[in-house]
């Protein structure tokens, strides 16, 4: 089966066919639609064969279906009948959780994207479990307040980076997962990982969208027996963190 793997971001929309090592990519902006999407797919799709597709959507997704609009792209998003327009069946879920799976490499995982926001997701015995982690109260307001873009930009890289460290650690000890994937753009900007974690790649979720086609996961992974004794490692020399009162 050839699954058509589509990541829509805020700056450009990207595409790869499984088999292929390529990605094609594409501008979108605030003014972009569902509609021009597909449009645009088709065209940069040119010469690829595909079966199904997956999406990974830059908003909450729920049974498949947007339930929010993204605030950097144009309207329509939550209504627009996706297999009707390509004409082939379609998967979508978050953008976070698309790279998450194709992150994940075995056991309990924990994701968490560092970019406009901060995206979230677990994926535990091959199922996937999208989150909206950065919507919980952290400090005086919540975690992407902090550790999104608007946090970076008005704390500055110092202050920015032990937000992280403190997201990371609050999150590890509230969901104990056997490793952390930190991805995200700004992800790179981290001079060093918190303990447990491993850096993510946002080509990742183009792994993400084949495996969708699987199962929840692809039944096929196997827990890495390097990432763990890693994550093991680490948290033998950092506790894991007490709450905050």
């Amino acid at each position: 089966m050839k699954v058509l793997s589509i990541d829509i971001g805020g700056t450009h929309v990207k595409i790869l066919l499984n088999g292929e090592k390529e990605p094609r990519k594409l501008p979108s902006g605030h003014d972009f639609t569902p509609a021009q999407m597909v449009k645009d797919v088709k065209i940069l799709a040119k010469g690829w064969n595909y079966d199904v597709i997956s999406i990974g959507f830059p908003a909450p997704v729920h049974n498949n279906i947007p339930v929010a609009e993204p605030f950097n792209l144009g309207g329509g998003w939550v209504d627009f009948d996706y297999e009707q327009a390509f004409g082939c069946p379609v998967k979508m879920i978050n953008d976070a959780a698309i790279q998450a799976l194709g992150s994940y490499k075995g056991g309990k995982m924990l994701f968490l994207g560092l970019g406009t926001g901060l995206g979230s997701a677990v994926v535990n015995d091959n199922a996937i479990l999208p989150l909206e982690l950065g919507h919980l109260p952290f400090k005086k307001k919540t975690f992407e307040d902090y550790v999104g873009i608007h946090g970076l930009e008005k704390d500055g890289k110092g202050k920015w980076r032990k937000h992280v460290f403190q997201s990371v650690e609050l999150l590890t000890a509230a969901i104990l997962p056997d490793y952390v994937v930190l991805g995200g753009g700004n992800a790179k900007l981290l001079k060093e990982l918190p303990p447990a974690c491993i850096a993510g790649d946002n080509a990742n979720a183009f792994e993400g969208g084949f495996r969708m086609w699987t199962g929840p996961a692809d039944s096929a992974v196997t827990p890495d027996p390097a990432v763990h004794k890693a994550a093991r490692a680490t948290r033998r020399k950092k506790a894991p963190a007490k709450p905050r009162k």
